[in-house]
């Protein structure tokens, strides 16, 4: 490994500004494979993934323009309450089997060629519990597209696919306790009693922050959200 691969990946970047700049350097066309570039975010429920996309997003097209960076969210792929309950995954909702993963996948893929067409990518509404089509357009002049979710380091098929598309990879970390509380803010804001957002934590958050974990090797950089203001309707879904 090369030692600036490797000091990337131990010392984590926090300052907004310089998060910022690195962000940016991906819009310089001789990073660029083929097609646009791709920037993903990847770390456990709670650390501050859309956070961080979404000021990425706004200060870049702040500094270059309307439209140069876009924002695609795993969790707009995933599914639907009434597939859930079909598949028995209601309880589960947030774990990699809850996703419709190689859609997102295959929209990645359009992504990185299509150049000609605005392309829609799907959303998630809190207040809905559901997902939402055409939330976000990636347009023709759009040179980076900025994603995040939780399994997008991991090695099983299809995430290793996802992994083999992005330019970049940020592993988003945030200590175990501050992620607990965040995410007991946030399952209460959304409804549920204190007992219950704890439950849903010890059963299904943390052990998908478990598994999370294990594809930090895959990634380029650790990151923190340092001082970014938390958006208590952004992060995945409970």
């Amino acid at each position: 490994m090369h030692e600036e691969a490797r000091a990337a990946r131990t010392s984590a970047v926090t300052d907004p500004a310089a998060l910022v700049g690195l962000a940016a350097r991906l819009l310089d066309g001789r990073t660029v494979h083929k097609g646009r570039s791709l920037l993903g975010l990847t770390g456990p429920p709670g650390a501050g993934k859309s956070t961080l996309a979404l000021h990425l997003v706004t200060e870049l097209n702040r500094a270059e323009g309307p439209g140069t960076a876009a924002y695609v969210p795993l969790d707009g792929f995933h599914l639907a309450n009434v597939q859930l309950d079909r598949l028995g995954l209601r309880g589960r909702k947030g774990s990699p089997a809850s996703f419709d993963a190689l859609g997102y996948l295959a929209l990645l893929r359009r992504v990185t060629v299509e150049r000609f067409n605005d392309i829609y990518a799907p959303g998630f509404d809190r207040a809905l519990d559901e997902p939402v089509a055409g939330c976000h357009v990636i347009q023709p002049h759009t040179r980076l597209v900025i994603t995040e979710g939780n399994y997008l380091a991991n090695a099983e098929h299809p995430w290793s696919a996802v992994r083999a598309l992005l330019h970049e990879l940020w592993y988003v970390k945030a200590e175990d306790a501050v992620r607990d509380e965040r995410l007991m803010r946030r399952h209460v804001a959304g409804g549920r009693s204190p007992e219950a957002a704890r439950d849903w934590i010890t059963g299904n958050d943390d052990p998908n922050g478990e598994y999370v974990k294990l594809g930090l090797a895959a990634c380029t950089r650790v990151v923190r959200v340092g001082d970014l203001r938390q958006d208590p309707d952004g992060g995945s879904v409970p």
